[in-house]
């Protein structure tokens, strides 16, 4: 049987992933391992999908001032040699990365154990733990066509992120059985990122009486994030995080308006759903979601509205741009190249074994 060891952490963007993947790595007759932080969030999701989980030490490479950063490389070093032992022991054929800081140990002793790895790059431009693991990997997939230009053009493959297929099957009627909205209105999805976006929220809310006319809104406001002042409010509905309907309220909705997280627009794109994008500003990330929206702008996927320029009026007209564009907006996502992101990279792990 062959053996493959995933790996990643820190946020659930570097997890998602690669449990899209294990559905067909199965199939696929693999024996799969993963390799994560001792306490991180992607130790429970692993372990409840009944997977080996293995913990090793991980510190975080800061390129800013912090105390942590004269204790951090020592654990940086431990979690190398406890991922030297575990490549000793279970003697993996491949090994596959999503990133975060854990999965650097992980990856460099891989290839020093002459294991090929396959590191995947979720934004435009390599994060620090990407670019520490790159010189170690065979392969490395990426998201955006501009992309290539940052990595290696012999290791490089564009293939898009791997979608929780669960994502693509979603009933809309059980939407509308949990919400209670109207099935032959146009619907808005509103999804401000896992942990809720104030100025996104704050938006919605102040535009919700023009919106109401034309739409109902299904808005995800994040953890203590709704406003009771708004509960009961006919067309609209609001939660703190979904998991299990979303699905159902992606495929209800007519329209997505969201945040610019490269996972979180993937999935859109994959579900050819039209959206307006409103990615975080410089000044509260490095930027890379302004870079995921403008690589979507181009290929004709979303229409980008910057944190700087969002008003009452500017997100009214964004929306009913892309509502009456809504079927451009689902062609160009239809014909993009990176329908198929599992097949694609499902093929360079089994490449990867038979070299090996």
């Amino acid at each position: 049987m062959k053996r493959i060891i995933l790996t990643g952490g820190g946020t659930a963007g570097h997890v998602t992933p690669n449990i899209a993947l294990i559905p067909r790595l199965r199939e696929e007759g693999y024996d799969i391992h993963y390799i994560g932080s001792y306490d991180g969030i992607e130790k429970k999701l692993i372990e409840d999908l009944r997977i080996p989980y293995h913990g090793i030490s991980s510190g975080k490479l800061r390129r800013y001032f912090d105390p942590k950063n004269f204790s951090d490389p020592f654990r940086v070093l431990k979690g190398y040699t406890e991922a030297a032992r575990l490549m000793k022991s279970l003697r993996p054929d491949v090994v596959f990365s999503k990133g975060g800081f854990v999965s650097v140990p992980v990856v460099i002793a891989a290839k020093n154990h002459k294991v090929p790895a396959i590191i995947h790059e979720s934004d435009m431009s390599p994060g620090l733990a990407n670019k520490l693991c790159i010189p170690s990997a065979t392969k490395i997939c990426c998201n955006f066509p501009e992309a290539m230009e940052h990595l290696p053009k012999e290791k490089a493959v564009l293939t898009g992120t791997p979608i929780r297929q669960e994502l693509l099957q979603g009933d809309p009627l059980d939407a509308i059985r949990f919400t209670g909205l109207n099935a032959n209105k146009p619907t808005i999805l509103v999804v401000g990122g896992s942990s809720g976006s104030v100025r996104v929220n704050e938006a919605i809310r102040e535009c919700l009486d023009d919106l109401l006319k034309t739409y109902q809104v299904i808005h995800l406001c994040g953890k203590n994030k709704t406003d009771a002042a708004y509960d009961g409010r006919e067309g609209y509905v609001q939660y703190e995080y979904i998991k299990k309907e979303l699905s159902a309220m992606l495929a209800f909705a007519d329209l997505v308006v969201s945040r610019a997280g490269a996972n979180a627009i993937c999935e859109l794109q994959a579900l050819a759903k039209p959206n307006v994008l409103i990615p975080l500003s410089e000044q509260a990330s490095r930027g890379d979601q302004i870079l995921n929206a403008e690589s979507f702008r181009k290929q004709g996927f979303s229409y980008v509205l910057p944190e700087e320029e969002l008003t009452h009026d500017s997100l009214l007209e964004a929306i009913r741009e892309v509502y009456e564009k809504r079927a451009e907006y689902k062609h160009a996502m239809e014909s993009s190249q990176m329908t198929n992101s599992i097949d694609t990279i499902i093929q360079l792990i089994n490449d990867a074994c038979q070299a090996d």
